[in-house]
This record gives C-alpha cells, sequence and structure tokens, in this order.
C-alpha cells in the first residue's frame, strides 16, 4: 500500500480515515480540496489543479483524499489501493452539517452553513456519482486492492486491522 486514494461522498468521513491512515503508513497525504480551493472560496484553475495532480501522481507513495469525479480515473489508474466510502447519503449529510463552524485544516475557509447547491450534490451522489465510480472499479479491479466501507465503523475496524 503505497499510493492509495480515499474516496466517497462528502461528508462519509474519507478525510478523518485519510489522516487516520497516514499516521499509520507514514505516507504523504494530499487533500484535494486544499488543493483546488482558494481562501476567497474561489479555486485555482484547472490546469494548474491537472499540473499539480500530475506531479503528485508521479511521485512514489501517497495518500490522496477526495472524490473529484474529473480526475478520478487517472487517480485510480495511478493507484495500487481504492478505499470508497460508499455510506447512506443521510449519513453523508449529518457529517457536512456537523463540521460547520469548524475549522479544517484541508479546506481554506470555515463554513457557516449547508451550502444549497453542496447539498443538492450531496443529495444527488448516489445516484450520480456512484454508478460511474463502481463502473471505472469494475474497469481497473484486476490492478488494484479496492475496500469498500459502507460505515465508519468499518472503515475504524480496518485501521485497527493494520496496526500502527
Amino acid at each position: 500500500m503505497q499510493k492509495v486514494i480515499v474516496i466517497g461522498c462528502p461528508g462519509s468521513g474519507k478525510t478523518t480515515f485519510a489522516e487516520k491512515l497516514q499516521k499509520k503508513l507514514d505516507l504523504p497525504l494530499y487533500y484535494l480540496d486544499a488543493i483546488w480551493h482558494k481562501p476567497d472560496k474561489t479555486h485555482i484553475p484547472r490546469e494548474e489543479f491537472d499540473a499539480r495532480m500530475s506531479e503528485i501522481l508521479a511521485t512514489d507513495a501517497w495518500i490522496i483524499d477526495g472524490n473529484y469525479s474529473r480526475t478520478l480515473e487517472c487517480r485510480i489508474a495511478a493507484c495500487d489501493t481504492v478505499f470508497l466510502f460508499d455510506l447512506p447519503m443521510e449519513v453523508c449529510l449529518e457529517g457536512v452539517i456537523s463540521r460547520i463552524g469548524k475549522e479544517r485544516y484541508e479546506m481554506p475557509w470555515v463554513e457557516t452553513e449547508l451550502d444549497a447547491e453542496f447539498k443538492a450534490q450531496i443529495e444527488a451522489f448516489p445516484k450520480k456519482e456512484l454508478p460511474l465510480t463502481y463502473a471505472l472499479l469494475e474497469k481497473y479491479k484486476n490492478d488494484k486492492t479496492v475496500l469498500i466501507f459502507q460505515s465508519r465503523a468499518q472503515a475504524d475496524a480496518f485501521l485497527t486491522e493494520i496496526g500502527s
């Protein structure tokens, strides 16, 4: 496990898992949100994001946290291990709501409310994004270790299994 991606719906627990995994594996951890977003709530140009992604993927070891479906296939192709958080949408919404008003190291601002567009993205995730994700995982299944968590407890159990 040297090139790892952690994907799934916003609010599912990807970032918390990725941080705990990083402490166990001692691999560099990259947050796609931290790369994409600027403090003024805009984002960097796609070309700059893609160049940064290429730089990371070219290195020998990493954990990349974030879904970003536009670049998902290149990350799946480059990784050796995929962790997919496939949790109920309601759990993901609760996860996002629970972090409102809290500083997060991977985001350059503090959310003060649940943005309607972001909420709609989360609500659409199971029908819009998950089928595409599963299709990509099927395409690469022979070359990758794929672990799918349907609860945070499953993710925690995995971390316990691999020890420190």
